[in-house]
């Protein structure tokens, strides 16, 4: 978050509520690994309030470097996997997810590529224009990045479902405003707008709870 460590705990409470709110609402064992999204992201929004405790010099460097290898493990490790995993299962045939599985593979391998980078080169965690800064040399770079937005938010785009497509313009848009106004700060601020973002995802489940689930036609 963009402010301080209390914006963080704050909206990591928030984003849980809502998190607690969308798993009520699963109705089909196809729905969990997205529904578990904000949840996942109130708990990423916490990780980083220990990040800014440490920065403002109230925790060790220890403390604050584990807790930024944390945030990024979920940020850049997890996340371009974890999210067109989540997607697939939604789609209603073969069709559908067939066209999600290039998105799958993309994800599955920056994720092996950021993970191996993650634990191989160091990391500079630091403020700037009140926002945490995440630097390593591995995957500050446009290639990554690109594949890294095709991957989180191209099955998102490519879906058949209209709320997932909704949560990808939002994503998308969101990431195009950052990269204009805090890029230096790219992985914190994209992150924790993409968490506010989630709320599309509990009002999906909800307005759709009457409707669900779906009619899967085909396993997958």
């Amino acid at each position: 978050m963009c402010f301080s460590a209390t914006a963080n705990f704050v909206g990591s409470g928030i984003l849980a509520t809502v998190g607690i709110v969308t798993l009520t609402r699963v109705r089909h064992r196809r729905e969990p690994l997205f529904a578990l999204l904000p949840t996942l992201f109130a708990v990423h929004q916490f990780i980083e309030g220990f990040v800014w405790l440490g920065l403002d010099g109230i925790l060790s460097q220890k403390v604050t470097h584990n807790m930024g290898a944390a945030f990024m493990l979920y940020a850049q490790g997890l996340l371009p996997f974890l999210l067109p995993l989540s997607v697939l299962p939604f789609e209603p045939d073969n069709a559908g997810r067939r066209r999600m599985r290039p998105f799958l593979l993309i994800g599955a391998l920056i994720a092996l590529y950021i993970l191996r980078a993650l634990t191989a080169y160091p990391t500079q965690i630091f403020l700037r224009g009140n926002s945490i800064v995440y630097l390593k040399a591995a995957t500050n770079n446009i290639i990554v990045a690109v594949f890294y937005v095709i991957a989180t938010c191209g099955s998102l785009l490519f879906s058949k479902i209209k709320d997932m497509v909704v949560f990808g313009v939002a994503n998308i848009v969101i990431l195009l405003i950052v990269m204009a106004v805090k890029s230096y700060a790219f992985t914190s601020v994209w992150c924790a707008y993409a968490a506010v973002a989630s709320i599309i995802i509990l009002a999906y489940f909800w307005k759709s709870h009457a409707i669900r689930p779906f009619s899967y036609r085909e396993a997958v």
